[in-house]
């Protein structure tokens, strides 16, 4: 039961509530996602909201979806889901994993580790590999699973763990997984589109992203690259799902402008995502990348410059995407994440699990992958520092990132 009382609160189920917003919006959001959307990308999203069974949305959708596939460099055609990545990846799971799996899950964070929860809901046997959630897997890792195991028969990894900020080798993993015959399902949700990574340059049977990250797009939308492989796998599969949220297998065909939806798309985010995927094509991917790179370089270089350590064991396997700093000895995570927000206006990303409250995460996906936002990122945690009395040297870590900024590219 809900109750009006006045103005700014209502009664609800027994508790006063304000209906009054009281916290500022940030003025600039540097998270590890969702980030910023692109104004393309919310123009496109004010579009009519077509009916789903026009042809006009029919058509659309295949336009979207040759264009998905454009992206991915994929010479078949894209799976959407009408999710964001999470729930898109236990899809994947229970869609291609069977009772007759053995899967080998390669951990080197908080996602990667998590991804093992829902295998183990559907394998037969699950082995992990895993490093400490600073370091990376080692290829040579992978070799030797395959040498005790050779009835491995699907491998998932994380390709940057944004909790972690730490990025796997990919493709010298997917290498090693296709000369051994099995499936690689990658989640690379939190790369693709700032990185050069694709489906068939690693080898991936499964490659999992979505447009919220570094494409600067709404979140709300699962892309997949399926091979022929995995669905061969997922068609004798008996207890993959059908008629369900967990299905990869009913939407399948969707793609095209004359099969029906399994149910109602999200239309405007489709919207969206057709802008985010032009955006991304019209810059030029290479482009993309490169600047992501040079503002994730910049960050780093100004974040070590004014006295602080970044979270990876090796900056060679940092992230060019987050930026993960390791909060100091005697400073409080939260208390940190305020004094930015409140002294700068700043918002930054915490740990998660089981890297909660040791480091802090920097974002620099789609419309802030820019090197001036990492100049914003140095003077707002190295002020946040100095405010609560541990001492940092900021204008030394404006030096050295306006320096790596200088550089050509």
């Amino acid at each position: 039961m809900c109750r009006q009382l006045g103005s700014g609160s209502v009664y609800f189920g027994g508790y006063r509530m304000t209906t009054t917003q009281r916290e500022v919006e940030p003025a600039i959001t540097l998270s590890a996602g969702p980030v910023g959307v692109y104004p393309r990308v919310l123009r496109a999203m004010s579009r009519p909201v077509q009916y789903d069974f026009d042809p006009y949305f029919q058509e659309f959708y295949e336009i979207v979806n040759r264009k998905v596939s454009e992206a991915l460099r994929i010479d078949y055609p894209a799976l959407i889901l009408h999710c964001e990545p999470a729930p898109g990846i236990e899809a994947a799971a229970a869609s291609l994993i069977s009772k007759n799996d053995i899967v080998l899950n390669l951990v080197s964070g908080v996602y990667g580790k998590g991804f093992g929860y829902w295998s183990a809901r559907y394998n037969k046997e699950l082995i992990e590999v895993e490093v400490p959630y600073n370091e990376a897997i080692a290829p040579e890792q992978v070799e030797a699973a395959f040498t005790q195991r050779r009835d491995i028969g699907i491998v998932s990894v994380v390709h940057h763990d944004t909790p972690s900020g730490t990025v796997n080798p990919l493709r010298e993993i997917g290498e090693i997984v296709r000369a051994n015959d099995a499936l690689l399902l990658v989640d690379a949700v939190s790369s693709w589109g700032g990185m050069n990574i694709h489906p068939e340059d690693c080898c991936a049977d499964i490659f999992i992203t979505g447009p919220s990250k570094c494409l600067g797009g709404a979140p709300g939308l699962t892309i997949m690259g399926v091979s022929e492989r995995a669905w061969t796998h997922i068609e004798g599969n008996p207890d993959a799902p059908f008629a369900s949220a967990l299905s990869l297998s009913d939407w399948k065909n969707a793609w095209q402008h004359d099969q029906p939806f399994p149910f109602t798309p999200s239309v405007a985010e489709m919207n969206g995502l057709d802008a985010a995927v032009d955006n991304y094509l019209d810059e030029g991917p290479e482009n993309v990348w490169a600047r992501h790179a040079k503002t994730a370089r910049a960050c780093r270089s100004g974040i070590q410059a004014m006295g602080c350590e970044l979270w990876a064991a090796d900056e060679s396997i940092a992230a060019d995407t987050t930026t993960a700093v390791r909060i100091p000895r005697g400073v409080e995570d939260e208390t940190l994440r305020k004094a930015v927000r409140s002294l700068f206006g700043v918002t930054f990303s915490s740990g998660r699990n089981e890297t909660l409250g040791k480091l802090l995460r920097i974002g620099h996906m789609g419309v802030v992958a820019q090197p001036i936002y990492a100049l914003v990122a140095v003077v707002a945690l190295g002020g946040a520092l100095n405010h609560l009395g541990h001492k940092v040297d900021t204008a030394a870590g404006v030096e050295a990132a306006t320096e790596e900024i200088s550089k050509a590219s």
